[in-house]
């Protein structure tokens, strides 16, 4: 990238040139006796200048101060020109009022100059073309301040952006965790649930009938090597591009029956009604109604004595999603505390993902539901079924 040789050089270097040349252009052009006057006049005329951008009103109110006094004197002077870069200067850092202000003091110091200097009493000439120098000083002080404001319009803009697309990658970092955080919870907790329940049967069953406590440990590993696939899965080590990823793919309201299959062998009998086609849910609605029943059963099977029996009642319509888990179990009234986010706190995050409020608790009659009503259009919050 190329950098301009005005950019290396300091701005008050800039600011001094032009006072510096009217100075030789005195020195150069007036005769010895009359040389300290039109030095000095210019001097004070022309040096401010070197000011101008620190405090350009005051810089502005010098030179006006200098030109009245060599307007006194009657010395026209090249120098003059420093009036039309003070008022540019005024009018890039104020306000319009400022700089009309500015505009019109300058006007009226043409006015005079025009009718004190006119040559051969030629006023309409000089004014024009002093009038339309001032005119074209103050535009272009406006329009510099202007693009300036508008710059810095810009980059506070692209700053709030720039925050903004930060913190939203933050909360998509943070949301990706907690989905991360939930998958892993629900993953882990469900799989050695069944693996240590299915592992107890088969110690049980190991010298009484050989056979079901080999059914029981190819059924360990099968539930081992499921939770492998669902890890890698939720991790998100599988690329969307391997055959393995066809194969697996995530699991939703078809593969409840096999998720009530696999309890009912780990100890917890369940039944599965699922009312209505599925085939409109999304899919990722439909691994939440599968994590929210895998939660469900898996509280059942930890919390509950043996020969408690659950069942799975899924609703599906055209705008939501009723599920309802249900078990014949005696339990406390909430169970054990688990880490917030996760358990019933992490079902209800769920729920809440698809507008739905989740109510889980002791039945009248004995046992523990779980319910809730997702909603696929974005709807509201949901109603409990």
């Amino acid at each position: 990238m190329t950098v301009r040789h005005r950019d290396r050089v300091p701005p008050p270097v800039w600011d001094s040139a032009l006072p510096a040349l009217l100075l030789l252009h005195v020195v150069g052009t007036y005769p010895a006796r009359e040389l300290p006057v039109a030095a000095a006049l210019t001097a004070a005329l022309a040096l401010p200048l070197v000011w101008r951008r620190r405090a350009p009103l005051a810089v502005f109110a010098a030179v006006v101060a200098a030109a009245c006094v060599q307007w006194l004197a009657d010395v026209p002077l090249a120098a003059d020109v420093a009036l039309l870069v003070a008022l540019y200067t005024a009018a890039a850092h104020t306000g319009r009022r400022g700089a009309l202000l500015a505009a019109a003091v300058v006007e009226a110091g043409a006015v005079a100059a025009c009718l004190r200097w006119a040559r051969d009493g030629a006023f309409a000439a000089p004014f024009v073309a002093l009038s339309a120098m001032v005119v074209a000083a103050t535009v272009l002080g406006v329009n510099v301040r202007t693009g300036r404001a508008h710059l810095v319009a810009v980059r506070e803009r692209a700053e709030r952006l720039a925050l903004y697309q930060e913190q939203r990658a933050l909360l998509a970092v943070a949301e990706e965790r907690a989905r991360i955080t939930r998958e892993v919870h629900d993953i882990v907790t469900h799989n050695l649930s069944v693996m240590v329940a299915l592992t107890d049967a088969a110690l049980c069953a190991q010298h009484g009938s050989p056979e079901r406590a080999t059914a029981a440990m190819a059924q360990v590993c099968e539930t081992g090597r499921q939770a492998l696939t669902d890890m890698r899965r939720s991790l998100g080590v599988l690329r969307a591009d391997e055959p393995e990823a066809e194969r697996h793919p995530p699991p939703g309201i078809a593969q409840l029956g096999a998720l009530a299959d696999q309890m009912a062998a780990a100890g917890l009998p369940t039944g599965l009604e699922v009312r209505g086609g599925h085939a409109h849910v999304p899919a990722t609605a439909q691994l939440t109604v599968y994590r929210l029943v895998q939660e469900a059963l898996t509280n059942a099977l930890k919390h509950t004595p043996a020969g408690t029996r659950a069942t799975v009642l899924v609703a599906c319509s055209a705008g939501s999603v009723g599920v309802e888990v249900v078990d014949s179990g005696p339990r406390p009234a909430l169970p054990p505390a688990e880490p917030s986010g996760h358990g019933i706190p992490g079902m209800r995050e769920r729920a809440a993902a698809y507008g739905g409020t989740l109510a889980a608790g002791p039945l009248p009659g004995g046992g523990w539901g779980v319910r809730t009503r997702l909603l696929l259009d974005g709807g509201g919050a949901g109603v409990v079924v």
